[in-house]
């Protein structure tokens, strides 16, 4: 009998001829996520993944945690391995679930035959180890409409694998297979969400934090990076880069109309992210914008905010509700590190009566006495990348 992990891939079956790039993305993912638990062995075979220690001191259950949260992965179980005879079934069975069988009100066996060449079908295989199972523990009823316990057996090519409920994973897409984007973390409840659904369709993501000192203070930059930290659970490693904003702002906020000084930030914010972009071989930036959540994220506001660049912007939280977002960031861990009472800059220069329908000509005039690729290369200049200063050129 060995104990394993058994990973179940979500709509990566549904992939055709570039299936196995998306396979062999999903496993060094995989990999990268168990690095710290020990050593594994990690394949894929017949749209599942196997995880197998390599030493007895491999951390099992937090490689069970972190394969859980690997994107592309549906479901994600612990399993025992071993011969495909009905005998060796039945003793593993016995010994790996014994503990729950005995504790159980009720169980039912279920099986799944992907080894078409095993004699038996998933139906008798169900009946003949259920009935031995029911003598073995007669204390425990058989149901198999809402048992207390279902056992897993399933005959694939190699081995037999018996195993319990089945945990659901993360879902989504291998991180990496549709390609790399900034995304804007400010520091609020939405942005990391925003990064999450974002990764979850496949996207390695760049965080950018803009900060604007003595406006807003360290710890508001080092909650960005905390957040980061949080969500490479998810997304994998990643590094803040955070752009320095406050002579953006002052500027603007000496020479432009106050109505429109978010909307003019924001343009800036745009610009400074699709530079990093670009330099970083990106196709897209990412945001937190919810549609008519504020000032800022009117429809027509959005589309004076991206008019300024050529990179696509996505926004995966633009249909949802501010408590459905709220539900997704404690579901990830976000949600109490983003309400610290630390400000962003956004919300630091936010003008008393925002114009929630700026007209692209009013921006434009506004912005024609400024000197935007000056102060977007003062910016990028003292760019912090993770906590080392870097600048881009």
């Amino acid at each position: 009998m060995n104990d394993m992990i058994l990973l179940k891939q979500g709509e990566l079956v549904l992939k055709g001829l570039n299936k196995r790039s998306f396979e062999t993305r999903l496993i060094a993912n995989i990999r990268k996520a168990l690095a710290p638990f020990g050593e594994f062995d990690v394949y894929a075979m017949q749209s599942a993944v196997y995880v197998e220690p390599q030493s007895p001191d491999c951390d099992m259950d937090a490689a069970l945690d972190a394969c859980g949260a690997v994107f592309g992965v549906n479901t994600v179980t612990r399993a025992a391995a071993c011969e495909k005879d009905m005998d060796a079934i039945f003793d593993t069975a016995a010994r790996y679930l014994g503990d729950e069988l005995r504790s159980a009100a009720s169980f039912k066996v279920e099986s799944k035959r992907a080894d078409k060449r095993f004699p038996m079908t998933s139906i008798d295989i169900s009946r003949h180890i259920g009935g031995r199972l029911a003598e073995a523990y007669p204390h425990v009823r058989v149901d198999v409409r809402d048992p207390a316990l279902c056992v897993n057996i399933e005959i694939r090519d190699t081995a037999a694998y018996v195993h319990g409920k089945a945990l659901r994973g993360a879902g989504g897409l291998p991180v990496g297979v549709s390609g790399r984007a900034v995304t804007l973390l400010s520091g609020g409840i939405d942005s990391p969400v925003a990064a999450y659904m974002a990764a979850k369709r496949g996207l390695r993501l760049i965080p950018v934090h803009f900060a604007s000192p003595p406006y807003t203070s360290e710890l508001a930059r080092r909650k960005a990076v905390e957040l980061a930290g949080i969500l490479s659970r998810y997304c994998g490693r990643m590094a803040v880069e955070t752009v320095p904003f406050t002579r953006i702002q002052e500027t603007i906020g000496q020479s432009c109309p106050e109505g429109l000084h978010t909307v003019i930030a924001r343009r800036f914010m745009m610009r400074a992210a699709e530079r990093i972009a670009l330099y970083h071989g990106c196709g897209a930036i990412v945001t937190g914008e919810s549609l008519g959540q504020v000032a800022s994220q009117t429809l027509q506001a959005m589309t004076v905010t991206q008019e300024c660049i050529s990179l696509p912007v996505l926004r995966p939280c633009v249909g949802l509700d501010k408590r459905e977002i709220i539900d997704i960031a404690n579901s990830i861990g976000t949600y109490e590190t983003s309400i610290l009472p630390y400000e962003d800059c956004c919300a630091v220069f936010t003008p008393r009566r925002p114009r929630t329908k700026p007209p692209l000509r009013e921006v434009l005039e506004a912005e024609s006495g400024l000197d935007v690729e000056g102060l977007v290369g003062e910016a990028l200049e003292g760019i912090v990348h993770g906590m080392d200063r870097t600048g881009y050129k």
